[in-house]
């Protein structure tokens, strides 16, 4: 894959002039919602950017008729003018089935009745950067090299984020208090192989992509993206709320955000924001921005005074996007955009602030290609949230938010998608679209629990005010976003509907680090019965397994691992073999139900280049189980099955063959059982682009399909130009 680089390659214009602002690695982070890694933030970067852009647009008469006259050959023989392709993450399909037997999707239905429907098989782990990114590169992940939200560093046996990594410079010149980068950072992602629309853009079709995971850092291709899942916000995470609180003894959660104490003198709460960590210091620290809240009880509202503005609002509202302005110094502004939510005026005061999103008019970290095409985004449509994955679920799991305020903004977040993509349909009438839609997987994962009153956290006493019937709403919801599609999508268009993969019940938890400690696979520390987060207290020169992320078990081989001990060949096949034995078909004691299913050996998945980063197990559990909360993280005790008591009650981190998603189309498909690695060549198909030889998938729509008066594919044409390009 080849990294944006624009960004980083203007810190080395002027070697005097360079400002940047580094934040390292978290290393205590969580997969998924703060799961940290350092940003980029430059003012340089931006004023220079925006030199670029408008040189650009200055030139963009003259690009643009020599692209029309070039750009017509690239649909001389295609299939169809445009591709509409809509990703509603987590789509399940026996609900899908079941709501459609029962008339409650009738757009759906008539896309099935009309063209095709189907379930969709995943990829192994059904983890969505894993998903996502075969979708858009129609290979297996050992060609793509996400195998989890988490990789896992050999040396060290901590965890670093996937998706992408980000670097300190090398060089500094100290001025002062301050120290000035003198050498780019590194900015890439890790994910690896080329998405169709990078295909698509070289053969002259434009395409717009619309937050599809794992696109952060955005790479330059023919045509417009925002990035989406593991894009950060601004403090470096994957999403770190606020809570401020006048109740004593709320000290902090578990994941996810932070608690900040505030006591009222009078009407008055005088606090803060906590920021990004201002490493252009020497001795670095966090950025704080001083908060004025002044209380009105009998009005059930407060003003925030912050950044020069004065924000009144009611108690149990959202407040709208509000821009703020951290100033690490010498001239620089560090911007980001958030919300604010009052639980409760008094007796208590308790307020939830989001994550601190990039401001996408203003962005101090590429979040975007062309870099302005979040600035044009925000500026016709608003402010609107830039974090990979918005929906903040951990302020619900930790009782932050309660269940109507999580719902409120998690569809306030989706109608901000849904702006994006209408507004690209309006623009882009030939070319390739596709966006990704988080509230499917979002309200799932926090309401599935409403599906089985046995549940665990139905019954162990957390508020629970809701029912079913949010599961029910969100789909007919998405069968709505799908009419509105359907009615503005036009002819000769091809639309998909599909999903990464399906949904279930998360009830029990395995802790499988606690398996392999009881078991004799995994070794504390002499004296210690447990570990902290991170194998902190895992004596490594006496183990021989472990296991990391949403999935995966690792050999600690010698000659691999910094400490491995297992040597490589017949003694590592032979433990294979018996963890395979033992695991396989494991029964959970208190249940009498297999927790377990299989394990998928990384020696029998599909080969590629980076079949090497894959764990050596990956676990396929059953329906209703999931690896433990406590063993994503590290941590080793002696319980081994716990009952899942958090609002985080749905899951899909089991074995694949349980966990297919969705596929409809307005056109047949050939076959019954297509993958998600057959979007991709399907969509080069549609624009009779040649398919690489490094795709696994396979074409899902023949040519007959689409009537007697469709233009027919021939060769590829490769000397085909760029088309329109609009903002």
């Amino acid at each position: 894959m080849r990294p944006s680089r624009y960004s980083t390659r203007l810190l080395m214009i002027g070697a005097g002039l360079m400002m940047g602002l580094i934040a390292a690695p978290s290393l205590d982070a969580y997969v998924g919602p703060g799961a940290g890694f350092a940003f980029l933030s430059s003012f340089l970067v931006l004023f220079l950017t925006f030199i670029l852009a408008l040189l650009s647009l200055l030139s963009w008469p003259f690009r643009f008729l020599f692209r029309l006259i070039k750009g017509q050959k690239a649909y001389k023989n295609s299939l169809v003018d445009r591709c509409l392709i809509v990703g509603l993450d987590g789509m399940e399909p026996t609900l899908v089935e079941k709501f459609m037997a029962e008339g409650k999707l009738p757009n759906l239905s008539r896309l099935k009745e009309s063209g095709s429907y189907a379930r969709l098989s995943t990829t192994t782990p059904a983890i969505s950067p894993v998903a996502w990114s075969s979708f858009m590169t129609g290979s297996h992940p050992a060609k793509h090299n996400i195998f989890d939200f988490l990789s896992r560093n050999p040396h060290t046996y901590l965890p670093a984020l996937s998706s992408a990594q980000i670097g300190t410079p090398k060089r500094y010149l100290p001025l002062g208090k301050y120290r000035i980068p003198l050498s780019k950072p590194v900015i890439r992602g890790l994910r690896k192989s080329v998405p169709f629309w990078k295909i698509l853009g070289d053969m002259g079709v434009f395409s717009t992509i619309l937050r599809i995971p794992l696109t952060f850092p955005p790479e330059k291709f023919k045509g417009h993206l925002i990035s989406g899942m593991c894009a950060p916000d601004l403090k470096g995470s994957q999403g770190t709320f606020s809570f401020y609180t006048s109740e004593s003894g709320k000290a902090d959660v578990d994941e996810g955000g932070v608690i900040i104490p505030v006591a009222a003198t009078g009407d008055r709460i005088e606090t803060y924001i906590s920021g990004p960590q201002n490493t252009l210091l020497k001795e670095e620290e966090e950025m704080r921005m001083p908060m004025t809240i002044i209380l009105d009880p009998g009005r059930k509202q407060a003003v925030i005074e912050v950044s020069g503005q004065k924000i009144r609002l009611p108690e149990k509202t959202f407040s709208d996007w509000i821009r703020i302005t951290f100033r690490p110094g010498l001239g620089m502004k560090i911007r980001a955009i958030c919300r604010f939510y009052i639980s409760e005026i008094s007796p208590r005061f308790q307020m939830y602030l989001t994550p601190l999103n990039i401001d996408p008019e203003k962005p101090a970290l590429p979040i975007s290609h062309p870099f302005i095409y979040s600035v044009y985004l925000g500026k016709l449509i608003g402010s609107f949230t830039t974090l990979g994955e918005a929906d903040d679920t951990w302020a619900l799991n930790e009782g932050i938010l309660d269940e109507d305020s999580f719902i409120k903004l998690s569809y306030d977040n989706h109608r901000e998608s849904e702006a994006m993509l209408f507004n690209a349909m309006d623009k882009v009438k030939k070319g390739v679209i596709a966006t990704w839609f988080q509230t499917t997987d979002s309200i799932q994962h926090m309401f599935f629990r409403y599906l089985d009153q046995d549940h665990p956290a139905l019954t162990c006493g957390i508020p629970t005010a809701k029912s079913a019937q949010v599961i029910e709403d969100l789909y007919i919801n998405m069968d709505e976003l799908v009419g509105k599609v359907m009615d503005r999508m036009g002819k000769k268009t091809a639309l998909v509907i599909m999903s990464d993969h399906g949904f279930k019940l998360f009830c029990r938890g395995f802790n499988l680090n606690s398996w392999l400690f009881l078991n004799g696979y995994l070794a504390l520390k002499d004296g210690k019965t447990q570990s902290g987060e991170w194998f902190q207290d895992v004596d490594w020169s006496r183990t021989k397994a472990y296991g990391l992320g949403l999935g995966g078990i690792y050999i600690n081989q010698e000659g691999r691992e910094a400490q491995g001990i297992v040597k490589p060949g017949a003694e590592t096949k032979a433990l294979k073999a018996e963890l395979t034995e033992k695991l396989t078909g494991l029964t959970d004691t208190q249940s009498g139900d297999t927790a377990i299913r299989r394990l998928y050996d990384k020696d029998e998945i599909p080969a590629g280049p980076f079949k090497d980063n894959c764990p050596d197990f990956i676990v396929g559990y059953n329906e209703r189980y999931r690896v433990s909360w406590d063993s994503v993280t590290g941590k080793v005790n002696d319980q081994v099955y716990e009952d899942n008591t958090k609002a985080w009650s749905g899951d899909h981190c089991i074995d694949p063959e349980l966990v297919p998603g969705v596929f409809f189309s307005n056109y047949p498909i050939n076959t019954t059982a297509p993958s998600i690695v057959d979007i991709a060549p399907s969509v080069l198909s549609l624009y009779n682009v040649e398919i690489p030889g490094q795709m696994d998938g396979r074409p899902l729509f023949d040519a007959a399909s689409f009537g007697s008066d469709s233009r027919r594919p021939e060769a590829a044409n490769r000397d085909a130009g760029a088309v329109e390009d609009k903002i």
